[in-house]
């Protein structure tokens, strides 16, 4: 009875905190989001000081210990993790510090602080990523350490195996992005990955493929281009896409070049949520869940975890997101790389039939720089049904530098810059096909 319970409360809280929708403020969040948006809200005036100084810190601390190798960092494991990186993880770090002094004082280049550039990370993206960070680091070891994974692991394995090559505990992952932030469901990912249960293909797939955006921020970009009363409509579109995205892509290089090998480079023997005969999905889930529970012997550890995760992505992913985020929003603003690189949409968005093809091929790469840029640009062009594939295509393409792309290169999941923006026209191309079947059948 005792490991059932250490089982059954913290998995219910979990749960409860990272996939139970409620309602919130008129929108329908996950708790943890609530939490998070609390802390924005109680320390609104300071959460932009704060992250000035973590990433300034960060940068200098990272640079100190490059130089000086100092024995009290290179012997304490999680420090010397922390702060002794590759020298282009240097350079990103120091970049990432010096964008954001410079935007915070408003310094220097306009092109590098402006609120189209490193002022919008600053002062919009990050924090909200730090009060997500803060909680779903402290909390995400509900989910994870007391057996829950292992349990709804097992009991939808028979789905996610044959049709997306994924353990069932990835379904956990998605759902957490879909209902609170897509930034959750890497923090789950990569925590999982470091773990061992997900080899190098399965955390890339994962990493790439269902770190979806959140419902909220849906309804936020369907705003944004004057299509409200289409929402309903426009959410089917964008998780039809993702589904058929999820199903294509992982089977398409470079993920299908992903070796199926732990962090540790063992191959996988077998899989832990294969059912044996003669044992129901429910049983076995719950054998495993109650072994996992066993486990936990004290409480110290669970927190200590937690304060890690938390510590890990506050300090080790802000000053990612600063650099990569500013660089890359800095080349849509100033150049016009991302408006050649979308002439060659011009063709199929005419074969398709989508109207004023030239202007929205101008959209459809910008995406990878940031996620609510295409919307912005949208909200000018005249014809409703390009706005709304636009919109809904910014969605789908789902890998965007100015967060998901910076948190996937900023932790452990084994992607490179080259390999996400293959998988970002890979899923441009796979679910332009799907979003334009569907605006031609609802207009």
């Amino acid at each position: 009875m005792a490991t059932f319970l250490t089982f059954l409360l913290p998995s219910l809280t979990g749960l409860f905190l990272f996939v139970i929708p409620v309602s919130y403020a008129g929108d329908i969040t996950i708790p943890i989001a609530i939490l998070a948006k609390l802390i924005q809200s109680t320390f609104s005036d300071s959460l932009v000081g704060i992250i000035t100084f973590i990433i300034a810190t960060m940068g200098v601390m990272t640079l100190f210990t490059k130089i000086f190798t100092p024995a009290f960092i290179e012997n304490r494991p999680f420090l010397n993790g922390l702060l002794n990186v590759s020298p282009l993880w240097l350079i990103i770090r120091v970049s990432g510090a010096l964008f954001v002094l410079l935007s915070y004082f408003k310094v220097g280049p306009q092109a590098v602080w402006s609120a189209a550039t490193g002022g919008m990370v600053l002062n919009d993206l990050l924090p909200v990523l730090l009060s997500v960070f803060i909680f779903a680091g402290l909390l995400l070891p509900l989910l994870m350490n007391f057996g829950l994974l292992e349990f709804i692991g097992t009991l939808l394995t028979k789905v996610m195996r044959p049709v997306f090559r994924l353990p069932g505990r990835s379904a956990i992952d998605c759902i957490a992005s879909w209902l609170g932030d897509g930034s959750v469901g890497i923090l789950m990912t990569s925590k999982q990955y470091e773990s061992g249960f997900y080899t190098q293909r399965e955390a890339a797939v994962i990493g790439t493929t269902f770190s979806t955006v959140s419902i909220t921020f849906t309804l936020v970009v369907i705003a944004q281009v004057g299509l409200e009363s289409m929402f309903p409509s426009f959410l089917l579109t964008v998780a039809l896409g993702c589904i058929v995205a999820a199903i294509i892509v992982p089977r398409l290089p470079p993920l299908s070049n992903k070796k199926d090998v732990f962090i540790n480079g063992q191959a996988r023997e077998h899989d832990q949520e294969v059912i044996p005969a003669g044992r129901s999905a429910f049983s076995w889930g719950m054998q495993k869940a109650l072994e996992k529970a066993d486990t936990i012997k004290s409480p110290v550890h669970v927190i200590t975890d937690g304060c890690k995760n938390a510590i890990d992505m506050v300090f080790g992913i802000l000053p990612v997101v600063m650099g990569i985020g500013t660089i890359a929003l800095i080349i849509t603003e100033y150049t016009p790389v991302f408006n050649y690189l979308g002439m060659p949409f011009v063709p199929l968005l005419e074969l398709l039939q989508i109207p004023e093809a030239t202007e929205t091929s101008t959209t459809m790469v910008v995406g990878f720089a940031d996620m609510f840029v295409p919307s912005i640009m949208a909200a000018s062009i005249d014809n409703e049904m390009a706005r709304f594939v636009i919109a809904a295509l910014s969605l789908t393409q789902l890998i965007y530098l100015s967060e998901i792309g910076a948190l996937l290169l900023g932790s452990r999941i084994p992607v490179t810059l080259w390999e996400l923006f293959v998988i970002f026209i890979l899923r441009t191309l796979v679910t332009l096909p799907v979003i334009a079947g569907m605006a031609h059948w609802l207009f």
